[in-house]
């Protein structure tokens, strides 16, 4: 097929830009290739560890229901599992609350404190580190160890500065402390809407405190 004059031009200047700069496309399609490949990789591979979390965390309640005399070691097996392999998923912060109520619910108090402290130093699991910390506190007050109880309701975040204040409040007034106990929890009291549920039982706490 004969091409004219100016086609002929274009051809050469294509073959020309090709031969310049055809290994480098030819590299970036291959790289965007990889790239592709890579990222759909990846989230298979992640997709496959969330479905591996979620089955340790169904056998972590699987046990916890159970009232069998291995119960405590299957919940055991299970969050260490979920802690040691899955720790950045959120089935091991969720597991960890669950081990330490059914633990707790056993008499099991030092495993379920274990869970508890574990999940407290977790800063990648911002939405349930603080209640970790809340419920350690209360693990602490019930043990007498109060000064390590109310470590834990330091720097409160805003969400639950109002039950820090409360559990606070528990911990003072254990100490045999009225007064800071009073400010603790007239801090949670002032935090709490009318219709709040909470707020009955804080109030509660405060008339018994004055002999009301």
């Amino acid at each position: 097929m004969a091409y004219d004059l100016e086609e002929q031009e274009q051809l050469d200047a294509i073959k020309a830009w090709w031969a310049r700069y055809g290994t480098l496309v030819m590299s970036l399609v291959a790289v965007a290739a990889l790239a592709w490949g890579g990222w759909w990789g990846w989230k298979a591979y992640q997709g496959h560890r969330a479905n591996q979390a979620m089955g340790y965390f169904e056998a972590l309640e699987d046990a916890a229901r159970l009232e069998s005399t291995d119960s405590a070691a299957r919940i055991k097996a299970a969050i260490s599992t979920l802690r040691d392999d899955y720790a950045a998923t959120g089935y091991a912060a969720r597991g960890a609350l669950v081990a330490a109520q059914a633990l707790v619910e056993q008499g099991d108090v030092d495993g379920a404190r274990q869970q508890l402290e574990w999940l407290s130093t977790q800063s990648k699991h911002p939405a349930l580190q603080p209640v970790a910390r809340e419920r350690l506190a209360g693990l602490l007050l019930d043990q007498k160890q109060y000064d390590a109880a109310l470590t834990q309701l330091d720097n409160p975040p805003a969400a639950f500065a109002v039950l820090y204040a409360d559990r606070r409040g528990d911990i003072l007034a254990a100490q045999g402390k009225p007064e800071d106990a009073r400010k603790a929890w007239q801090s949670a009291l002032d935090g709490l809407g009318a219709g709040d549920p909470l707020r009955q039982a804080v109030q509660l706490k405060l008339d018994a405190l004055s002999g009301a």
